[in-house]
């Protein structure tokens, strides 16, 4: 993995096909290369480890010609990340690019070394385009060879092919990674992700899984595993995606935190009936009183945000709830019964561990319901209830107003479960959906914060580890804000619940560690100044995060205050997530790390 594109048409290859990678650089990636086919059929390859421009300054000096071409950014799995690992990777006539993984690749390898193949590579995907030109070589027609091919295959793949002696040629398959071809006037594409194709096409074409499919400049010929023709439906580039542009933030973070007012709104709007004071049920299409359970399953950012779910569908509509880290999900044992809801968080709708539990539901015969920010996606297309979280574009790796969205959304889905179940009266719907009306505002009110946390995180930056703590609905706040730190400034972080400071955590507090309290002024409060107060005691270095009147309380015991606006208690964790992303991102700035794609990273995690 991590981002594929294809072109075939009357343009030069090789720049579109770098542009189009370079939108694609926001989901990480550590080598890169471009393989091109001229009119006489004559194939060239280019590849470079680290970043684009090692590639693009390659192609100024070596330009490759021709109008087809495939090309690819790798997030390393199989191998360092050397030029001989990044793809496309070759066995005359094939190259291919691949994002996933291929789990039978050691047997593989084995076969191909058997039978005299030479592989120059310690990836997986080699493995690929030898089994493809083997079977060319054999006489077999394409399409049976591409099916033939991936019949070897065990794992996961989104897969763009270019031939050698076939300038008009390109193939594409797709199997639990995403994978869509775009069209234009003058040509057709391939992309991993639409917001590489937007700018070169009108209209796109997403792969189901288990499709493949054979371009030229003038046909689109798409077959699904068994090889039986199909039609897939053309869509029209959504215009979001189209918009995906820094404007005149330094980073797409700086920007994608400073949109969460907008994005926020844009949200909730889809969720409540303002005037009538309560949750649409045409938005969400689920009655909770059918559901004696809720089972939230999910990864990283997400997994977060079903814990803050957890704390409001138990709270509001006195709703158990089930939460499980998508990659563990499938190894527990348990029963899935008919009358419990499998609700699955995700940004990209793309997570491989959440996907495959997703289908383990679906198989039990559950109800399905997805909260994704990608209304194309693999889990929106296979769920029953897709439940949308509007906030456009996120290019950031270290996602921020994905992460807000989904609690928006979760937040309106546990006020319409209490309506179904009777938990609230239509006073008390109306109050909560007061409070997150206000949301944005609050929200937009909290990020003037941001001087204050530029000076308090040059005071965090230098630090080796840092700990953040909170109670109930702030405790997972708190381990967010520790995961942004670790992934955008390299700080080792770590979040935990106050009460268990005292079982572990406070043998690392000395004068060196910055201790980030994430305390709002509610009924917890008292007891987590009194965890803060032990860590005082150690010469810990507190930064508090509270509202006016916990800020009294904390003052003389915390070196550092952030004070966010009074919010009703309901919407804190989507108020006190603003300063702990803005200390991330000024962290990684003073620490000189690279904010939208730290290293290792990547934005949609397609491989188990």
């Amino acid at each position: 993995m991590c981002g594929i594109v294809g072109v075939i048409g009357q343009r030069d290859a090789a720049p579109l096909l770098l542009d189009a990678l370079k939108r694609l650089e926001y989901r990480g990636y550590d080598s890169a290369g471009i393989a091109t086919v001229n009119g006489e059929g004559a194939m060239a390859r280019l590849r470079s480890p680290g970043k684009l421009r090692n590639l693009e300054k390659r192609l100024d000096v070596v330009p490759l010609p021709g109008g087809t071409g495939i090309g690819h950014t790798r997030w390393a799995t199989h191998g360092a990340p050397t030029e001989a690992n990044a793809h496309p990777h070759l066995a005359a006539p094939v190259a291919v690019v691949h994002n996933g993984i291929i789990e039978n690749f050691r047997e593989l390898r084995a076969k191909l070394k058997a039978a005299g193949a030479t592989l120059t590579s310690d990836t997986d995907t080699e493995t690929i385009a030898h089994l493809m030109a083997h079977r060319l070589a054999s006489g077999e027609e394409m399409k049976a060879a591409l099916l033939g091919t991936l019949g070897e295959l065990e794992g996961a793949y989104a897969l763009a092919f270019a031939f050698e002696g076939q300038p008009q040629l390109l193939a594409a398959a797709r199997s639990g990674s995403p994978l869509a071809i775009g069209l234009a006037d003058d040509s057709v594409m391939i992309g991993s992700d639409a917001i590489a194709l937007a700018p070169f096409c009108d209209r796109i074409i997403y792969l189901d899984d288990g499709d493949i499919a054979l371009l030229t400049p003038s046909k689109v010929e798409i077959f699904d595993k068994t090889g039986a023709p199909v039609d897939r439906p053309a869509v029209a580039v959504p215009v979001q995606i189209s918009l995906a542009e820094k404007g005149n933030y330094r980073h797409f973070m700086a920007k994608e935190i400073h949109e969460q007012p907008e994005v926020i709104a844009r949200t909730i709007g889809h969720y409540l009936d303002i005037g009538e004071g309560t949750i649409r049920d045409s938005a969400v299409g689920l009655d909770f009183a059918d559901y004696r359970r809720v089972s939230i399953t999910a990864c990283g950012t997400a997994f977060y945000a079903g814990l803050v779910a957890r704390h409001w569908f138990e709270q509001i509509a006195r709703l158990p709830v089930d939460l499980d880290v998508a990659s563990e999900f499938r190894y527990r044992a348990q029963n899935f019964p008919r009358d419990e809801l499998a609700l699955f968080v995700s940004q990209s709708g793309e997570t491989a561990d959440t996907l495959a539990s997703l289908r383990v539901c679906r198989a039990a015969g559950q109800t399905i319901a997805t909260v994704v920010n990608v209304p194309t996606s693999t889990m929106a297309r296979e769920t029953d209830v897709a439940l949308p979280t509007l906030a456009g574009p996120e290019i950031g790796v270290a996602s921020t107003k994905a992460f807000t969205c989904q609690l928006a959304t979760l937040a309106a889905l546990a006020v319409k479960a209490g309506i179904d179940r009777g938990t609230v009266s239509a006073e008390e719907a109306r109050a909560y959906v007061d409070a997150l009306v206000e949301a944005p505002r609050l929200v937009a009110d909290t990020l003037h914060v941001e001087p204050q946390l530029e000076r308090i995180a040059r005071i965090v930056a230098p630090a080796t580890t840092a700990l953040f703590m909170g109670r109930g609905a702030s405790y997972p706040v708190a381990l967010e804000g520790a995961l942004k730190l670790k992934e955008l400034s390299y700080i080792h972080a770590e979040g935990y619940a106050a009460g268990e400071l005292k079982h572990g955590p406070i043998a690392l507090v000395d004068d060196s560690v910055p201790v980030v309290v994430v305390a709002p002024f509610d009924d917890l409060f008292a007891k987590t100044v009194s965890n803060m107060q032990e860590v005082a005691a150690r010469g810990g270095r507190i930064i508090g995060v509270t509202d006016a009147r916990g800020a009294e309380a904390m003052a003389g015991t915390a070196e550092e205050i952030i004070v966010v606006p009074d919010a009703p208690a309901f919407i804190h964790p989507l108020v006190m997530t603003i300063p702990l992303q803005l200390l991330a991102y000024h962290a990684a700035i003073t620490n000189g790390t690279d904010v939208d794609q730290p290293r290792n990273l990547a934005k949609s995690v397609t491989v188990e």
